[in-house]
């Protein structure tokens, strides 16, 4: 499998999910992404790790949130539980509880891992509410999305070999048959 070919194909997918915007999604401020280089390369999750491919998923992501101005969380793999990897600042900044583990390819994983070593200040924390994922490898990034998640279909249906899933969040939608949902028809 290409680098480059992955590098572009997920910074086009991460492009794509921040362009769709339907009203009343919640705006993008904390995107998850997981990753099974595995599956990118044609393999079975957690079988066939690729670093390298970890590494062009992580740079691909880095660059596309700084560009955008929003914060990146890396799912870890089921051998840490899930955790995630991210910046200190954005951990502290959203009251996310940091706890003490350094991802490797094969305890994390190879995306967790790239990410790790490319952050300025990383930390794992234990779980998040992100507004919005890309899922590259059916690697269940559901239980780090905000209530509730809305499914996006991109252009972009796969990375390498990986099927792709992304979606948005949007609020609740709270209230019985009177409530209302935009302050158009606000009266006394």
């Amino acid at each position: 499998m290409d680098t480059n070919s992955v590098y572009r194909e997920t910074g086009s997918a991460l492009s794509s999910l921040l362009a769709e915007n339907r009203p009343g999604f919640n705006p993008v401020r904390l995107m998850v992404i997981g990753c099974s280089s595995s599956e990118i390369a044609g393999g079975v999750i957690g079988h066939q790790s690729t670093y390298e491919l970890g590494e062009a998923v992580a740079e691909a992501a880095l660059s596309t949130a700084r560009e955008a101005g929003i914060h990146m969380a890396f799912q870890c793999c089921e051998h840490l539980n899930r955790a995630l990897i991210m910046e200190r600042a954005a951990a502290e900044q959203y009251g996310y509880e940091i706890v003490w583990v350094v991802p490797q390819p094969k305890a994390g994983g190879s995306l967790a891992t790239a990410a790790w070593k490319r952050m300025r200040d990383p930390v794992a924390v234990l779980g998040i509410q992100a507004d919005a994922g890309i899922d590259i490898g059916q690697t269940l990034i559901g239980m780090h999305l905000r209530r509730v998640a809305v499914p996006v279909r991109l252009s972009t249906a796969k990375i390498g070999e990986a099927i792709l899933s992304a979606a948005r969040t949007r609020p609740l939608l709270v209230g019985g048959e009177r409530a209302r949902y935009s302050d158009e028809s606000i009266s006394g």
